[in-house]
């Protein structure tokens, strides 16, 4: 019988030949095996990647069911983001699925802006490649309902960093800067910004 289930993808920066955010990587790595495959045995991560041996930033991509199906190692050179659109979709991405067919389908649809901020059920969660995060002037706010919860994001949420809450296009006003979080960018303050 073919397995339907998805393949799932880990996305995880090396930057001089160290690995960054493992054990958020890792939670996830398990939690999404779990989910889709009820696997409780552990499969470690560090095991099955090989450190590239050049210097520099490379994005490693790890696509995964019930076992590793593929390691790979890719030069990375960050997406330059300067129109931000803010798209309303029903969209579902609960897990980092390694088809991304329905965020890719929604930035063709919207090549007026380099990438679109999700709106779901009137709140914003993410954008097509990152969560988000508000900064007021004291704090910084991060959509309570992201479309998916970030390695990145769950690290700065832990440290106090960050906080979760409700963010609805009417309350930009209230905020000064945004930022993107990925595993790859890290967090990655967009000072010159547009945001339709």
């Amino acid at each position: 019988m073919p397995n339907s289930t998805p393949l799932l993808l880990e996305t995880i920066r090396i930057e001089e030949g160290e690995i960054v955010n493992l054990p958020y990587h890792q939670a996830r790595f398990d939690k999404s095996r779990k989910a889709h495959f009820k696997h409780t045995n552990t499969i470690d991560l560090s095991d099955a990647i090989n450190v590239p041996s050049q210097t520099g930033v490379y994005r490693c991509r790890i696509l995964y069911g019930r076992d590793i199906e593929e390691v790979s190692y890719h030069p990375y050179t960050p997406k330059t983001i300067q129109k931000l659109k803010i798209v309303s979709s029903n969209i579902e991405y609960p897990y980092k699925y390694a088809d991304r067919s329905a965020l890719e389908s929604l930035l063709q649809e919207h090549q007026d802006a380099d990438d679109v901020i999700i709106e779901k059920h009137g709140l914003l969660t993410d954008t097509t490649i990152a969560n988000l995060a508000w900064y007021d002037g004291t704090s910084w706010y991060t959509p309570k309902t992201p479309l998916l919860e970030g390695t990145m994001r769950a690290k700065f949420i832990d440290k106090g960093l960050l906080h979760p809450r409700d963010i609805a296009k009417e309350d930009l006003s209230s905020f000064t800067h945004v930022a993107l979080i990925n595993a790859m960018l890290g967090f990655k303050i967009l000072n010159d910004i547009t945001i339709i």
